[in-house]
């Protein structure tokens, strides 16, 4: 049984997380979404995720310091 990939979007742009998302479904892959670093560690916290896709300019807590503690 396969399973497909798992993928976590993070923008804090609906307009570019939304379409981003329903490519991603439509090329097979599971996709989760998230507008900032709080609702990205909570969806964390349930799943983990094979791919995620951050934006490096989130307001607040910026991309590369969400990536330094996904790391």
């Amino acid at each position: 049984m396969t399973t497909s990939p798992h993928i976590l979007v993070v923008d804090d742009r609906e307009d570019i997380r939304t379409p981003l998302a329903k490519y991603l479904t439509k090329s097979g892959m599971r996709v989760s979404t998230a507008d900032g670093g709080r609702a990205m560690r909570e969806l964390l916290k349930a799943s983990a995720p094979d791919l995620v896709v951050l934006d490096v300019m989130l307001p607040g807590e910026d991309g590369l310091e969400l990536c330094r503690q996904i790391r």
